[in-house]
């Protein structure tokens, strides 16, 4: 599945797209991070959170999250989500991710939001997130490789896999 184009309606999507379980990358992530001994609460920042299916998740897990999104609208539907637990450590922030900063932490997760940055900004939001992660923290998400059906659109950051694997190096 892929993220809606930037002149969506984003009401609509988070509507659609909120009751839907995390996504299996995140999953992936939390049951590693299951296995391991935490030192105190672990932090997230969800870049793109949306209607937060994906952040719901990790503060079902006990997560301290900051949820980040450029529309507003995310961060009300996500605060206001039936299933969002009592005692939520929940922030949230209305910004691109683009110009946004945030603190360390253990994960950083971007479901489908990351292609939608420019190329000219994706390096730096990358080496953004690389800096963010404390000693042991991980990276959830997508990035588009260059065969995807949506290469080529203007303003969308796609990735050759050699690309990719130098982007994972780090």
């Amino acid at each position: 599945m892929s993220t809606p184009p930037k002149d969506r309606d984003w009401a609509a999507y988070y509507a659609k797209t909120g009751g839907r379980p995390p996504r299996a990358t995140l999953m992936f992530a939390l049951d590693r991070f299951d296995t391991e001994p935490a030192d105190g609460v672990r932090f997230a920042v969800d870049l793109g959170a949306g209607a937060g299916r994906d952040a719901i998740e990790m503060l079902r897990r006990g997560w301290r999250v900051l949820a980040i999104d450029a529309e507003p609208a995310a961060i009300e539907v996500l605060r206001a989500r039936p299933d969002l637990p009592p005692a939520a450590d929940l922030s949230g922030m209305v910004a691109r991710f683009e110009d946004a900063d945030w603190p360390d932490c253990d994960l950083v997760n971007s479901s489908f939001a990351l292609p939608l940055c420019t190329p000219s900004e994706f390096e730096r939001v990358w080496r953004r997130i690389e800096s963010s992660l404390r000693p042991g923290g991980r990276f959830a998400g997508q990035l588009y490789g260059d065969r995807d059906s949506w290469a080529g659109r203007d303003g969308m950051t796609f990735h050759t896999r050699a690309d990719v694997e130098a982007l994972l190096q780090a």
